[in-house]
């Protein structure tokens, strides 16, 4: 049986704040605990109006500091833009605040428009083939392994015994090539909507080569799925992430996730419509019955070891639920 965690956005609902935002974040990780979830990520993005944070690692900080068991980690930190030794420093600092509760996923891609890559890389450059080398740098630094490294003996302080789960992430066969041939484990980011998942996975476990990280590949896929009493009530709830992600797709990003009212009223085109239905059909919306049936069906595509639940919906309380009710259909939390 595979494991269920959640991948969690900070979208700012239509009519509230960043803070309400962050609230609402800290508030699922907590019940999301409870309810028996194994892991809990954050993502990073920037430049964005509607994302309330574009730093993991302070929010993982504080999101661990609320949690007492489950898995909180990054889904995923952008590595090209930054110093892994400083990646490392953070990301060892949080594990000795929490010993084997912190996890560090990996990213390739930029988290935003050119612009605010440019200001990132302001002052220097940075190529992505550098990116495996990155990794390998992370992996010496977690296990102070560095006496052969370009910078012979540099400490990543804290010291620490543990160093967190090392997983690198994409929405293509890259970086599953690359995780299989570090010996990482590999997430999928299968709610973005690019085909390939399931192959990639296979690739990545076919050829994975065991290494200082463990023996076995692991492999997870991000889905997006929304849950409740009612198929009536589920589609209806949809209808908000359907105008939030159309409007990335077509270019006028929202400032904030649409209420259901907004986007029942928005003025779609037949061309709208066409793309909202295909990116429906790759989603789980449904009842938990549906939706425990469609996560076991993705899973067994994926052939995943885990599952990572992404639920933007504009009404907390709803979300919650959601949540709850996809817990109580796998039986989560139960002994």
């Amino acid at each position: 049986m595979f494991r269920l965690g959640i991948l969690d956005q900070s979208q700012i609902g239509e009519g509230k704040t960043a803070s309400d935002a962050l609230r609402e974040t800290t508030m699922l990780a907590v019940e999301a605990e409870k309810m028996g979830y194994s892991r809990f990520w954050m993502s990073e993005h920037h430049g964005s109006r509607s994302l309330a944070h574009s730093s993991p690692e302070i929010l993982i900080a504080h999101v661990a500091a609320a949690t007492r068991t489950i898995r909180v980690g990054s889904g995923g930190v952008m590595l090209p833009h930054y110093s892994a030794y400083k990646v490392a420093e953070n990301f060892r600092l949080l594990e000795a605040l929490h010993p084997g509760r912190i996890d560090l996923g990996l990213g390739r891609a930029p988290g935003g428009r050119p612009l605010s890559t440019r200001a990132l890389h302001e002052g220097r450059t940075y190529h992505y083939d550098q990116y495996p080398q990155q990794v390998l740098d992370l992996i010496d630094y977690f296990q102070e392994t560095t006496d052969e490294h370009r910078f012979p003996g540099l400490l990543a302080s804290p010291s620490v015994d543990t160093h967190p789960e090392i997983w690198l992430l994409g929405s293509s066969d890259e970086s599953a090539r690359i995780a299989a041939q570090l010996g990482t484990s590999y997430g999928f980011a299968q709610f973005f909507g690019t085909p390939g998942g399931p192959e990639a996975i296979r690739w990545y476990k076919e050829h994975f080569r065991p290494g200082r990280l463990g023996d076995k590949p692991r492999a997870l896929a991000a889905v997006l799925a929304i849950c409740a009493e009612t198929e009536e009530e589920a589609n209806e709830l949809a209808l908000s992430t359907d105008l939030y992600f159309l409007g990335i797709e077509r270019g006028f990003e929202l400032p904030h996730l649409p209420s259901v009212e907004t986007a029942r009223n928005w003025p779609y085109t037949e061309f709208d419509l066409e793309l909202i239905r295909r990116a429906r059909s790759r989603r789980i919306v449904g009842t938990p019955g549906r939706v425990r049936e469609g996560l076991e069906r993705l899973a067994e595509e994926y052939a995943a070891d885990e599952l990572l639940i992404v639920g933007p919906i504009h009404d907390f309380g709803k979300r919650l639920a959601s949540f709850r009710l996809i817990a109580e259909a796998f039986g989560l939390g139960k002994s």
